[in-house]
């Protein structure tokens, strides 16, 4: 029986429920605020969970992941999402300090803070991009790499889920997505652009409708098959604005990163053991990516779950990825 069936007795789950036993806030640069915490073994392995998005913000399920026996695990809110100080959805939001370079450095604090040598850094979507970016400038401080569905921010990766390509999987979604757009800025190639007018615009009015399409876009296409609780985030109207300004904000400045930087360096985590799951059927970071990857880092395993989309709690997917931290629990 092929283990990562949906219907397999074999699949590996979530661990129990846990609760963190330390958590506060990191000042760190620009007047910026981390919310953080610490849950498992206070003297086991260190791992750093970094979020997707950018923007969505951390959760309790994102501990489960990892043996709180054997790991000592951190999560945190990066800048301007879920409880960090202050937040994407105030009317006078400023996301001028909030850059990929930013984060790599916030990540570094958070470990200095936390007096950890190294750790593991586990990523999924844009995770996995930020995983990238902070290893290849911190080589040294990872232990190993565990990244899911496979998100560099290359052009052709975000004109696939943003500018019109996507449509044709999801046709009657993708109108729901241009409804607060009007007629004459619907141009292929500057929707982002578009969107970017009508997120920053200070009439709620005009900024709370159009976070809602765009997180109910992404929530739509990020499941093989439909998720209430994700699809229900789109109501939420601070979490919806601040997701989607965020996202914007490092999408049409392409994360601040040269085109392809992040395949094209992938040789210098040639000393990390790595693990990539990439959903066969993920229709928000198609696997060409994930597959592009594992060619620039031949050491790295390659796991393509044949029944999963993008979200990492899909069974296969969530099997692939508990698998490749029991393995690496020991190192």
């Amino acid at each position: 029986m092929d283990p990562r069936r949906r219907d397999s007795p074999d699949l590996r789950t979530f661990y129990p429920e846990i609760e963190p036993h330390e958590t506060g806030y990191l000042g760190v640069s620009d007047g910026h605020e981390l919310y953080y915490e610490v849950s498992g073994n206070p003297a086991g392995k260190p791992v750093v969970f970094l979020h997707g998005g950018p923007g969505s913000g951390v959760s309790p399920v994102q501990r489960r992941v990892f043996d709180p026996e054997r790991y000592r695990i951190v999560l945190f809110d990066q800048r301007m999402a879920g409880r960090s100080r202050p937040h994407a959805s105030a009317a006078d939001a400023d996301l001028s300090t909030n850059t990929t370079w930013h984060l790599v450095a916030d990540i570094e604090a958070l470990r200095t803070h936390l007096g950890i040598t190294a750790w593991q850094v586990f990523g999924g979507s844009w995770g996995s991009c930020l995983a990238l970016a902070y290893a290849q400038t911190h080589p040294s401080r990872v232990t190993e790499l565990v990244l899911r569905g496979i998100f560099t921010l290359r052009r052709s990766e975000l004109d696939w889920m943003y500018e019109g390509p996507l449509r044709n999987v999801y046709p009657d979604a993708w109108e729901d997505y241009l409804a607060p757009v009007p007629l004459e800025r619907r141009v292929p190639g500057r929707l982002q652009e578009a969107f970017h007018d009508l997120l920053f615009d200070p009439d709620p009015t005009v900024h709370v409708p159009a976070g809602a399409a765009w997180t109910a876009w992404e929530n739509t296409v990020i499941s093989l098959y439909p998720d209430p609780a994700n699809l229900a985030k789109a109501d939420d109207r601070s979490h919806a604005v601040s997701f989607a300004r965020i996202e914007n904000h490092f999408f049409v400045n392409h994360g601040w990163l040269e085109e392809g930087q992040l395949i094209r360096d992938a040789h210098l985590l040639a000393g990390i053991p790595t693990v990539i799951v990439q959903g066969r059927y993920d229709m928000c970071t198609p696997a060409v990516s994930a597959y592009e990857l594992a060619q620039a880092m031949p050491h790295a395993e390659l796991v393509l779950t044949p029944d999963s989309g993008h979200a990492f709690s899909e069974p296969a997917t969530l099997d692939a990825l508990v698998r490749a931290t029991d393995a690496f629990a020991g190192r």
